[in-house]
């Protein structure tokens, strides 16, 4: 098993999550979530905490990124779009399943080779579609498959068996794990299964926010920032045409973020300024005005972020009310809640 001189790994426990967001109608509060969220500056000092940003979590899908940028450090020959297509968490389209079929037949493999359970589609649309055509879930069509044929064509690569290559103790993954602790800067808590059947590394959400920093702040030509710039340069094929996370970064310059499942956001600017975000009953619908919030406290142009400000709530077909950040978080008052 890997081995780490790093910081002491987060403390696994029930975190002290803060409220984050507020659903309002009619001018109260009819609902509010709860999460963390931290933003660093470009120093990598913490200029702004909310919750508890130091607890042991999962980071779901927000993690591929690292994940890439190990396999690079293992000689996987990736950049571009394909390279994102291994950071991704793909919606399903043609263009995805494409990516995916390339990425298998550059390794020599076919679908059958993949270990992620089969799935339809993310993207709702897409998903709609597939199921008219009477199609079945698939393992290409589930949104982890880009990076579970880059974990393939990796383990090829190096000689390493392809049939376990999801076994925590495999050397594909001793190799993540010790990538995952570098960028993150602490030791990982614990380890499970994520929903692709990928081993998931318990960290820190400030870990997390400081491995963002870490990519996009590296060396140009360094694996981190071969990830970072295909994420940045291809955001559609890391999610899909209609994923608020690839309008994020189309909308800041230079942003690099990515989601995760159960309300992980984590994003970085080229100098190094990032934010992570953790919602703690998992919903997108905080998650999006609440990383916009942190990015604000970041340094970002409000103007860039109205589009992402929070969803509008309907009474009878007309705007009454929204999903809005916490004051402590955004002092201002969105019209949409007045």
């Amino acid at each position: 098993m890997y081995t780490s001189s790093r910081a002491d790994a987060p403390v696994a426990r029930e975190p002290h999550h803060a409220p984050v967001a507020h659903l309002v109608r009619g001018g109260l509060v009819e609902g509010v979530h709860y999460g963390s969220v931290v933003v660093l500056g470009a120093d990598g000092r913490i200029l702004f905490r909310l919750g508890d940003i130091e607890a042991a979590f999962h980071p779901r899908s927000a993690v591929k990124p690292l994940q890439a940028a190990a396999m690079l450090r293992a000689g996987l020959p990736l950049d571009g779009e394909l390279l994102s297509l291994a950071a991704a968490s793909h919606s399903g389209e043609e263009r995805h399943l494409a990516g995916v079929r390339r990425l298998l037949g550059l390794a020599g493999l076919t679908e059958d080779h993949l270990r992620n359970v089969p799935d339809l589609p993310l993207d709702p649309a897409v998903r709609d579609t597939w199921i008219r055509d009477g199609r079945a879930p698939g393992r290409l069509a589930q949104n982890c498959s880009g990076k579970h044929a880059a974990m393939l064509w990796t383990a090829r690569l190096n000689g390493w068996s392809l049939e376990d290559y999801l076994d925590p103790a495999h050397p594909l993954q001793q190799a993540i794990a010790r990538t995952v602790e570098d960028l993150t800067g602490q030791r990982i808590a614990q380890v499970t299964v994520d929903g692709c059947g990928a081993p998931l590394f318990a960290v820190s959400l400030h870990g997390l926010a400081r491995a963002a920093a870490r990519l996009t702040t590296a060396a140009p030509g360094t694996p981190e920032a071969r990830v970072a710039d295909a994420l940045r340069a291809y955001p559609e094929m890391a999610s899909g045409a209609r994923r608020d996370v690839s309008a994020l970064m189309r909308a800041v310059p230079g942003l690099l973020a990515k989601d995760g499942f159960e309300g992980v956001q984590v994003a970085a600017l080229p100098d190094g300024r990032a934010i992570a975000v953790k919602i703690a009953d998992g919903a997108a619908r905080a998650r999006v005005p609440v990383a916009a919030a942190a990015l604000v406290r970041a340094g970002v142009d409000p103007a860039l972020l109205v589009p992402f400000a929070g969803e509008t709530l309907l009474g009878g077909g007309r705007p009454v009310g929204c999903v809005r950040p916490v004051r402590d978080l955004d002092p201002g008052t969105p019209t949409a809640c007045a």
